[in-house]
């Protein structure tokens, strides 16, 4: 449905005020919008890597780039920092982000790779920004945090660090939002590859982006089962979110950036954004930032 290229897709977002789908470009440092009504895409370019985004009750995003979260005001392209953090790893960055059900943005970071598939180990960390603009540090020592999402009785975080190529669980306290005793959910099949960003379905079900296993899964969080798998045209699958008018379709963002001449001469769809629909299962409504 996108067919302007993105050269890292990430964190999509529909955003039901707008009647809106809206995304990052990871190394482009851009936040994008776009329009299925008008088929156009606005973008706001900002000062570093940005990689994630999401919505803010009052109006605009809130959004987390370098080190840093900040607030993105969409109409004057103004982006104010909340918060500077990891000054110690200047060559870590943040990654994937949300709202938990209580309005806190959990956004994690990860080291940069310093040559073509060589990056330090374990320099990540996952973060909750509160309402207050006060954080915590909720995990250390990750490789790349990434997807995550909560399950629809609040009582359990999901959260993907990619180069444990699995899917971990953890018990979440609503009240406090503090999260505490992983558990393995799925470890990934070799043709899966890579777990990359993730969403909940309206049956709690999770779905999981596999980057360079061109697909999308569905996994069921109870019996750690995988469900589904729906290919897409282009192998670097970064992320997954439900929108549309009902939230019965699924959008799917990609990447180009990873991929050699020759590949990207045989994929013409990398990095472009996709919908699926006819999956027979709805989404939910987005988490607003609540400040």
């Amino acid at each position: 449905v996108v067919k302007e290229k993105n050269r890292m897709g990430e964190c999509p977002v529909w955003e039901e005020r707008e009647n809106a789908l809206v995304y990052v470009d990871i190394n482009s440092q851009k936040v994008c919008r776009w329009s299925p009504v008008t088929n156009e895409v606005q973008s706001v370019s900002v000062d570093a890597r940005v990689g994630s985004v999401a919505l803010r009750q009052c109006g605009g995003y809130v959004i987390a780039l370098g080190t840093r979260f900040a607030f993105l005001d969409w109409d004057t392209q103004e982006v104010t920092t909340i918060l500077e953090l990891e000054q110690d790893k200047p060559n870590n960055r943040f990654n994937d982000g949300k709202v938990d059900p209580k309005g806190r943005f959990f956004a994690g970071t990860m080291a940069e790779e310093t040559a073509p598939g060589v990056r330090a180990r374990r320099q990540g960390a996952l973060y909750t920004l509160f309402p207050d603009h006060s954080v915590i540090k909720q995990l250390d020592q990750l490789d790349i945090s990434n997807g995550l999402d909560w399950s629809l009785d609040h009582r359990t975080f999901f959260h993907i660090d990619s180069l444990s190529y699995a899917v971990h669980a953890f018990s979440y306290d609503v009240h406090t939002g503090k999260i505490a005793c992983p558990k393995l959910l799925y470890h990934l099949e070799k043709e899966e590859q890579m777990p990359d960003g993730m969403c909940i379905d309206a049956e709690g079900k999770l779905w999981v982006a596999c980057i360079d296993g061109g697909r999308v899964i569905r996994i069921d969080p109870e019996t750690g089962k995988r469900l589904q798998t729906v290919k897409l045209p282009t192998p670097r699958i970064t992320s997954c979110c439900f929108g549309g008018k009902d939230y019965s379709e699924m959008y799917v963002t990609s990447a180009y950036d990873g991929l050699d001449e020759a590949t990207l001469a045989k994929e013409p769809h990398a990095g472009e954004i996709f919908k699926i629909t006819g999956l027979g299962v709805k989404g939910i409504p987005q988490n607003f930032y609540a400040a």
